[in-house]
């Protein structure tokens, strides 16, 4: 769960990736945060760690499982591709998921997600908030003229089908995400992993899941100049991933 400045959100989507049965790790990179965003998961960390030694020790009012939890601190922000470039070796769990902290995705999406990974067929799994049938908010028009043509371009190179090629919302086997040298510091984590992915020859499926959109007074931080960079990205690493 990369994160930066998020003390709104962050405790409340914690909470919700640990009540998910299918959580077994949670690996929280705080990215230079300037408000008090690391301040609430360490405590908020603490607390789930106090009452899963309760429950060990016998406590049946207790709702946390066998949960390991790490939390690593930037010293400045760097952007999401560098956070998680931080967090992902330090997985241990057989799959990771990419769990944003600013609640535009909800972890009960987990088992759809997760889904083609655990039964073999897959080895990635994008979360298109295009496929699914569950509630989803409406909001820029232009953000979604954008991300079609930036999903469109990068299917252009890596001769993918994808409906959601910017979804915040990405499933691997550790293996894979583990094996990928990840360049990009800040939102052109995106096409520079699914350009990677497809030049790996990694088997990718796409799932539809719920999208709870922010407007940019709630926080939402990427703009125009990240979807400029997004196509400097897709063809940078596209064209890297032909010349293999």
């Amino acid at each position: 769960m990369p994160c930066f400045n998020e003390e709104a959100t962050v405790e409340a989507a914690l909470r919700r990736v640990v009540a998910s049965p299918w959580t077994s790790e949670v690996i929280v990179v705080d990215d230079g945060s300037t408000d008090a965003t690391l301040e609430r998961v360490e405590r908020l960390v603490e607390r789930l760690v106090e009452r899963l030694v309760d429950r060990l020790a016998g406590d049946p009012g207790s709702d946390v499982g066998e949960i390991r939890f790490t939390v690593l601190a930037e010293p400045v922000n760097r952007g999401k591709g560098a956070a998680l470039r931080r967090g992902i070796p330090a997985a241990t769990a057989p799959f990771v998921v990419v769990q944003d902290a600013d609640l535009e995705y909800d972890p009960v999406d987990y088992a759809t997600l997760l889904g083609p990974l655990l039964d073999g067929r897959a080895d990635a799994v994008y979360g298109s908030r295009f496929l699914a049938d569950r509630p989803h908010r409406v909001l820029y028009y232009w953000h979604y003229v954008g991300n079609r043509a930036l999903t469109t371009l990068s299917n252009m190179f890596t001769n993918l089908n994808l409906s959601d090629m910017e979804s915040g919302y990405k499933a691997f086997r550790r293996e894979v995400i583990q094996g990928i040298t990840i360049e990009e510091d800040r939102f052109g984590f995106e096409p520079e992993i699914t350009a990677k992915v497809a030049a790996g020859g990694w088997r990718v499926y796409e799932v539809g899941v719920g999208y709870d959109g922010r407007t940019y007074a709630d926080g939402k931080k990427i703009g125009w100049r990240d979807g400029v960079w997004a196509m400097w990205c897709i063809v940078r690493y596209g064209v890297a991933a032909r010349c293999r």
